[in-house]
């Protein structure tokens, strides 16, 4: 799992190329805000920040993002947004951030009255509904950040009974809930309350529209219908009508409609935290794999979340989740996002450090296992061979006009041993079609900014797609001079494709006598060609 990018630094030259070690995304907070934290994370292989909006307000996010920039300037690493909405999540709010002790067998009281203080038998709730969801018998979950597994930090509920708006509950285990906010969750019910909040609008409306974010991680995805409003939301905002959305699936609703998700949604985020709860927990492996299965064949970056929770506390993870972070890789997922264990975990580096070297070591190493844009195959593990013919009968007859190119590139660059596939692209979906089919060598993905206007003024576009792809698996994209268009036959076509060629030989990707796989469109026509450097 490997990305990277090139930045325009002069007008007739592309950058070095700014390579992160895998699409690893790391949520920034009170330990990993710093710029010199940031720095880290960045050169550890953080290619995507995440702004958890359950908490915290826009002004402290702000903070950290103008630190991220500083990073990403100082690193010369680049770095996509990704802001993650509150969504339908109930909350139990707790203003005196006194720790709160749950015995077991005791009762407490979920009550609407957020003016209440918390207690050991009141939990004041930020949702007025939940007596009309619940029922005698239901299972409630409580836990700080959401559940970590351990049963001294989240408290599992059993609703005996209801009056009017509260719900009591009898504590099935004893526990200590820290902190100013709680995450709430009722197990398998329907909770009446928007996808996309009000307060989520207003955050996405300001401090999305100000820092222009690449990703909209949409919480409690449920249906089809959640994303096409979340889009029509974003189309009305200017620049973010470019923002991609990843549907963010944490329960058995968003399960079932699974499938109508997909195809709406640019991305999935498989959010096993909430789905190990609303899930039996023998359940949730085959969820994943089947999950991660349809990502792949339509071609859709996948988002494995909850792998090395230990770390939060302790600068190793447990053998299980050095197993479960290989076994992600190994089902399809694109992208490791870390929580907790970034947000606040003790060792937000070392666990960036750890998840990539845990990734790489499913892996072997491509042309130059000491050069800085090594990049890593699964060949010792991954049957590419069975995985693209299966791709291509799942694709079926006709293919589309850029599917076939896509498909022909990667077969070609197979047949041939080439060292890397470059391609040439204005939306960023030719690359991504090429990097579905799981090639066994990098894709250079040359993103040619697009000229628009507002007929007020004219603008170039790229940046977006050229950032977007750093959580897609196996993509390396770089940002062209937008004076080279894609489509021309002239000469300084040519010149960007002897830049990235130069770039990819200065960096052990290519070199002298190899072959490299070239797509690009030429007039009204998509090409594939096959070029033998010479010395």
């Amino acid at each position: 799992m490997h990305s990277g990018h090139l930045l325009i630094e002069e007008p007739i030259r592309m950058a070095s190329i700014l390579e992160s070690s895998k699409p690893i995304v790391g949520t920034l907070g009170p330990k990993s805000r710093s710029l010199e934290v940031i720095s880290e994370c960045l050169n550890a292989g953080m290619s995507v920040a995440r702004f958890d909006f359950s908490w915290g307000d826009p002004d402290y996010h702000q903070e950290t993002l103008e630190n991220l920039k500083a990073a990403i300037k100082n690193t010369r690493k680049l770095c996509a947004v990704m802001l993650d909405t509150v969504g339908a999540e109930m909350q139990v709010v707790n203003k005196t951030e006194t720790p709160i002790s749950l015995q077991e067998d005791a009762e407490v009281v979920l009550t609407p009255h957020e003016g209440q203080e918390a207690s050991s038998e009141t939990l004041p709730i930020n949702f007025d509904g939940l007596a009309k969801s619940v029922k005698k018998g239901d299972t409630i979950f409580v836990g700080q950040y959401l559940f970590t597994g351990s049963e001294t930090t989240s408290v599992w509920l059993e609703v005996a009974n209801v009056k009017g708006k509260d719900v009591v509950c009898t504590i099935k285990n004893s526990a200590t809930l820290a902190g100013s906010m709680f995450t709430l969750h009722a197990s398998q019910i329907h909770i009446d309350l928007p996808t996309l909040s009000e307060k989520d609008k207003e955050v996405i409306s300001t401090w999305g529209v100000k820092n222009k974010i690449d990703f909209l991680s949409l919480s409690y995805t449920r249906h089809a219908e959640d994303v096409r409003q979340a889009r029509e939301f974003l189309s009305k905002l200017g620049d973010l009508s470019q923002t991609q959305i990843l549907a963010k699936i944490e329960n058995v609703e968003g399960l079932t409609h699974f499938d109508e998700i997909l195809q709406e949604a640019d991305g999935i985020i498989l959010s096993r935290g909430n789905l190990g709860i609303d899930l039996p927990p023998e359940k949730v492996f085959l969820f994943q794999k089947s999950a991660l299965y349809k990502c792949n064949m339509a071609g859709k970056p996948a988002v494995v979340t909850r792998v090395v929770d230990s770390m939060t506390d302790n600068l190793r993870p447990t053998r299980a989740e050095a197993t479960d972070v290989a076994n992600a890789v190994l089902d399809g997922s694109d992208a490791i996002l870390l929580g907790a264990e970034t947000l606040r975990g003790l060792y937000p580096v070392e666990t960036i450090s750890t998840v990539g070297k845990i990734c790489s070591e499913c892996s072997i190493t491509y042309v130059n296992p000491v050069s800085e844009y090594a990049f890593f195959q699964a060949e010792k593990v991954f049957n590419q061979d069975l995985y693209f013919k299966k791709t291509v009968k799942h694709v079926g007859e006709p293919m589309t006009h850029l599917e076939s190119i896509a498909s022909t590139a990667v077969r070609a660059g197979i047949k041939v041993k080439a060292s890397a596939i470059i391609c040439f692209t204005s939306s960023g979906r030719a690359a991504r079609l090429i990097a579905k089919y799981r090639p066994t060598m990098p894709v250079l993905s040359v993103v040619i900014p697009r000229i628009v206007t507002n007929q007020l003024k004219w603008s170039f576009i790229g940046a977006f797609e050229a950032r977007q792809s750093l959580i897609v698996r196996g993509l390396f994209p770089m940002l062209a001079d937008p004076r080279h268009p894609a489509e021309s036959t002239s000469a300084t076509n040519e010149s960007i494709l002897k830049v990235a060629l130069d770039h990819g030989k200065s960096k052990g990707v290519i070199k002298s006598h190899d072959r490299v796989v070239v797509c690009q469109k030429v007039g009204d026509a998509s090409v594939v060609k096959i070029i033998e450097l010479e010395d």
